[in-house]
């Protein structure tokens, strides 16, 4: 095939793509729109959770070629010469999924560096792709990530809302959340949000399905990018990581124990385990202040907290698992080293995070998923929600 049926081919792709578009979009696009400034960007965030759909906006809105890199029109030609035939037309591209095409690092130089005045925007899951594909890329692009759905999002997906950010930990409030429960039934959406709501997929329904599907791919396809070697064992490994941290009420791995398991050293099964947290599988809290990684008494989670119900797992570990996800978004979260001053230590403040009857201990805040308003040093857990 001609490189212009190729590119004309790739044309209609994108412009039936776009026609596609939703007319309600991520409330945190308009935020990602304001940091698109540079001419070399990658967008990398959790699949699913709208990187495609917003680079596709951004495709219409300034005139840029989009492509997927798993197209496998892209394989029939020599992807430099067609980048630069793209170039010589348009203002800019954008490469979704960028680590999915060949030789992509050094090509992304070259065109880099020969087209000066030309946008390269792309993306993928991880901003380790870039950094480990040539030191000298990951200097030239500016890395920006797309997190998860928030509440407040979830919230303006379903009733078209659009509800001012809270401002952690300064805000007021109860003055905050007099408001928003004006406004809406705010618990009973958290209550649907959290079983469903992390990823803007779920309007098409099958949620279930497509994060177990999110899951798989991630794991089998992604990781490998990661980890030099990856046998059916180690496969085996995550798997098993995996079911633990689900049906476990203590968020932790037993390292000595698995690594006895599985006969998988030591430094093996802490690749796999960076691995997991560089492409949004898992949340690891170290202790306080802590510079050995992956240290006695460190809490694992799942990244998105909504696996907890997808795969009916111990739905205890949600309230953490949400707390560290919104949290570390904002700031650096730690694991108390003293069990008395309570869960985490966010900025300077002690949290404890449960339900009704959890004491406060020594905390500065106790975080419940009971309550809609605040009470004396006690804040609703749906609050963390409404952070972006």
């Amino acid at each position: 095939m001609e490189l212009n049926q190729i590119i004309e081919k790739l044309e209609l792709r994108t412009n039936r793509l776009i026609s596609f578009l939703p007319e309600r979009k991520r409330l945190f696009f308009d935020d990602l729109e304001k940091k698109f400034q540079n001419r070399a960007i990658l967008l990398y965030g959790p699949r699913g959770v709208g990187k495609t759909t917003f680079l596709l906006f951004m495709a219409k809105k300034r005139n840029l070629f989009y492509i997927s890199g798993d197209d496998p029109l892209l394989l029939s030609y020599s992807l430099r010469d067609l980048i630069e035939k793209i170039l010589m037309n348009y203002p800019g591209i954008i490469i979704d999924e960028v680590h999915s095409l060949p030789n992509w690092g050094v090509v992304l130089k070259t065109i880099y560096d020969s087209f000066p005045n030309k946008i390269i925007w792309v993306s993928d899951s991880s901003s380790v792709i870039l950094k480990k594909s040539i030191v000298d890329l990951s200097r030239r692009f500016v890395l920006i990530k797309l997190p998860l759905m928030s509440l407040r999002e979830y919230i303006h997906f379903e009733t078209g809302k659009v509800i001012g950010k809270l401002q952690f930990p300064s805000e007021d409030f109860l003055n905050y959340a007099a408001e928003v429960v004006k406004q809406v039934d705010v618990l009973n959406y958290f209550k649907d949000y959290r079983q469903k709501g992390t990823r803007p997929f779920y309007i098409e329904g099958n949620f279930k399905e497509k994060m177990m599907n999110i899951l798989e791919k991630t794991l089998y396809y992604d990781i490998p990018h990661f980890v030099d070697t990856v046998s059916d064992n180690h496969f085996g490994v995550m798997r098993a990581m995996i079911s633990h941290l689900l049906y476990s009420k203590i968020p932790t791995v037993n390292i000595e124990s698995m690594c006895k398991e599985w006969s998988t050293g030591k430094p093996k099964l802490y690749q796999l385990l960076r691995a997991m947290e560089e492409v949004n599988i898992i949340n690891i809290v170290w202790k306080e202040k802590t510079e050995r990684p992956y240290s006695k008494g460190s809490k694992i989670f799942f990244a998105d907290p909504a696996f907890y119900y997808v795969f009916e797992g111990e739905i205890g570990n949600f309230r953490e698992a949400f707390s560290v996800f919104a949290l570390k978004e904002k700031g650096k979260i730690w694991a108390a080293n003293n069990e008395q001053d309570g869960d985490f230590i966010f900025e300077g403040m002690k949290l404890e995070i449960g339900g009704k009857k959890k004491s406060s201990k020594l905390s500065d805040f106790v975080l419940r998923d009971d309550i809609d308003l605040p009470l004396r040093n006690v804040i609703p857990l749906w609050m963390l929600g409404m952070l972006w």
